[in-house]
């Protein structure tokens, strides 16, 4: 979603005759997009606006101009805490007041910092430009944004707000912008996607399979994802979809965070492992091929030896072609943050490497179990090697194909003739 967020600054930046800079020292506006769902990313940041301090006081001895935009949601969460510890920084704008950062830049005044911490989704969106520059073959398009789940860990609701749906109509608007880009790959993007709930062209209220149908109807479009779903969201509807649909690509993102049903509970995350168990059921049964990727968090408060073997238990039942996982890292403002039996640091890395060693595992087993197939590879870009291009299949693993008589953008039928742990190897047939 930050991804989004980044094209879309940058989009009403360049319509307002501003060039992209190759690096911060040939810039005089600096924008950090910033995340908050985990304490590392915090970190970054002020690290890195240290180095754009540096800069701008370099600017200022050869007296030009040099602005310092912090945006995103450590900008929503923590604007006092920039404004104290970065007095030097311009603009603080949380993730919904983005439409309004091009016009703060041409307006900036020196020494008179403007700090926007509005959280409407609605009217972010209205007033984004329509305006699009340099798009690859593959994109996000944000339909949905906010999420009214607050688990007990997660700082979303805080910085992105409560849920919010796009109409259908603008986000078809918006894919035939990026069809008549040379797009051929869109990714739906929700911070609880798969509760997508807008007004659609007939006036009714569409989900996301209805929303996927009508997609799936555009002139271009050769490939629909979407990221990312809530266990608790999963319905027939969508299982449909997977199984009706094209192009809708046989890969689901589905976020687990844990196999105890204990965690869960803490984590209120309104699901339990069975329930969960049963989604992927369900979207099985509609697409036998279908493959999951994860998020796992070890190490929550109060999770005992019990609980993450829970999650080991489920974790090897399900099998994931790909997975995601971290320590626990408490936020500010969360309610897990005050919660008691916090995990100890040396014990959350100890289960996170046995985790971690379980699911890179299975997602070398699963490549492996690859070559020799036929697999269907849109190009993305050039690799680093001569002649080589780089794609994705559709069960999105990074494919490296030796040929020069192929496009970025073209699908190929590739077959795979190795596998690494991470990525693929291929010939075009």
């Amino acid at each position: 979603m930050n991804s989004y967020d980044s094209l879309r600054i940058a989009d009403a930046l360049q319509e307002a005759g501003y060039k992209a800079a190759i690096s911060m020292a040939d810039a005089n506006v600096v924008v950090f997009n910033t995340c908050s769902i985990r304490e590392k990313a915090d970190e970054k940041l002020f690290s890195d606006l240290g180095r754009a301090r540096l800069q701008k006081l370099q600017a200022q001895i050869a007296e030009n101009n040099f602005i310092i935009v912090v945006t995103g949601c450590v900008a929503q969460s923590q604007s006092e805490d920039i404004a104290r510890r970065a007095p030097y920084v311009d603009i603080i704008a949380g993730p919904q007041e983005i439409h309004k950062i091009t016009e703060d830049i041409k307006n900036f005044e020196k020494n008179n910092r403007v700090i926007r911490t509005e959280s409407d989704a609605k009217n972010k969106f209205l007033h984004l430009t329509n305006q699009f520059f340099n798009r690859e073959v593959s994109e996000f398009l944000t339909i949905q944004e906010g999420c009214d789940n607050f688990c007990t860990y997660c700082v979303v609701p805080y910085t992105r707000g409560r849920e919010f749906s796009r109409d259908a109509a603008d986000i078809i608007t918006e894919a035939k912008r990026l069809l008549a880009m040379n797009v051929k790959e869109i990714i739906l993007l929700g911070q609880n996607v798969n509760s997508y709930r807008g007004i659609g062209a007939d006036g009714k209220t569409w989900d996301l399979s209805r929303l996927i149908f009508a997609l799936a109807d555009l002139n271009g479009l050769k490939r629909l994802r979407y990221t990312t779903s809530n266990p608790k969201d999963v319905n027939e509807n969508i299982a449909k979809a997977h199984g009706e649909v094209d192009i809708l690509m046989p890969f689901v993102h589905l976020p687990v965070q844990s196999g105890s049903d204990a965690v869960l509970q803490r984590m209120n995350r309104k699901y339990s492992a069975d329930e969960y168990e049963k989604c992927i059921d369900l979207l099985r049964n509609h697409r036998s091929d279908i493959t999951f990727s994860s998020d796992f968090i070890v190490g929550f408060p109060g999770e005992t030896d019990e609980d993450f073997q829970k999650t080991l238990n489920l974790a090897e039942k399900i099998k994931f072609a790909q997975a995601y996982s971290f320590k626990y890292s408490p936020r500010p403002g969360t309610a897990a943050e005050k919660m008691p039996n916090q995990v100890p640091e040396e014990k959350k890395s100890e289960r996170l490497q046995i985790l971690q060693k379980m699911l890179n595992d299975q997602q070398s087993s699963f490549n492996n179990s690859c070559v020799g197939r036929h697999l269907n590879v849109l190009v993305t870009k050039c690799g680093r090697h001569k002649n080589q291009l780089v794609g994705r299949s559709e069960y999105s693993q990074p494919v490296a194909i030796c040929d020069s008589y192929l496009n970025i953008g073209d699908i190929a039928n590739v077959k795979i003739t190795a596998a690494m742990s991470h990525s693929l190897v291929g010939v075009v047939m």
